[in-house]
């Protein structure tokens, strides 16, 4: 390739803007050495109400804010605000909206351990929000490494919703799925199918949508994937049996210390394929 490698990483969690999980560090790592191997990033998550605006010194991207999302039949104002780690030269998308998220002081539970009611339209905003932004951008990503549930339906949407003749940015885009040992017990309110599908999806695509939960995300974002990084050893049994169904590359639990290299040969992989 003459031009360098493009990477967008869409993270559920990012150090230090949320506490150290094994999620957070490699949302923090992953991308400054991946950027350091000489690939161009960009890298998005969502603006919880628990993220300290002033203490980590977000600010609004005026130019990219002021879009709406209709989710539903509502409008859902989609807000970016970015920040930057200094040190690792890197600057991270925020995507906000006060409902979803400004308002909420806690990420997926509320402070009772109650699963948010609302989880389901967060999932779906801030997917679409990240695709919406990237287009505003007018950066073509290459990759696309997904980190957690809360970027689940990105590979679906961009396989077939954004995967158009008269919208070719992701035309040749490879998506990186990670699982992590994140999953939640609760189900999404009926009728998520119908609430997530964008034009160009078809029933056979909503077939895991129908009843939204931890397992029908995953085995989505496995399917429409063209590569899996497994990043826990306490995989759900279920997703563990499908993931010994499917054809198609399957990095599983890269060492720490060898994580992010592991991963750059794994996106070069994929690229090789096309």
């Amino acid at each position: 390739m003459t031009s360098k490698t493009r990477v967008l990483f869409v993270h559920q969690e990012i150090a230090p803007y949320l506490p150290e999980t094994p999620m957070s560090l490699i949302g923090r790592y992953l991308p400054q050495a991946t950027q350091e191997s000489g690939k161009e990033i960009r890298i998005f998550m969502p603006r919880y109400g628990v993220i300290n605006e002033r203490r980590n010194q977000l600010h609004e991207v005026i130019r990219l804010s002021g879009m709406n999302l209709i989710i539903n039949d509502t409008d859902h104002p989609l807000i970016i605000k970015v920040a930057s780690i200094q040190k690792a030269r890197m600057q991270i998308y925020f995507i906000d909206n006060d409902d979803f998220f400004t308002k909420k002081k806690y990420l997926m539970y509320d402070e009772k351990g109650v699963f948010s009611d609302d989880n389901d339209y967060r999932c779906v905003f801030f997917t679409r929000g990240v695709i919406e932004t990237v287009k505003k951008l007018n950066w073509s990503p290459d990759v696309i490494h997904c980190h957690g549930w809360i970027s689940a339906l990105m590979p679906v949407y961009i396989k077939r919703a954004m995967n158009v003749k008269d919208n070719p940015l992701f035309n040749e885009t490879k998506i990186v799925y990670s699982i992590y040992d994140d999953g939640f017990k609760e189900d999404f309110k009926p009728g998520f199918d119908k609430m997530m599908k964008l034009p160009g999806m078809t029933a056979k695509d909503l077939k895991y949508f129908k009843e939204g939960n931890y397992v029908n995300l995953t085995k989505a974002a496995i399917d429409y994937s063209d590569g899996i990084v497994v990043c826990t050893e306490n995989l759900h049994p279920e997703i563990a049996a499908y993931l010994q169904t499917i054809k198609k590359p399957v990095l599983t639990y890269p060492e720490q210390v060898h994580y992010a290299q592991a991963c750059n040969e794994f996106y070069d992989l994929l690229l090789q394929k096309q």
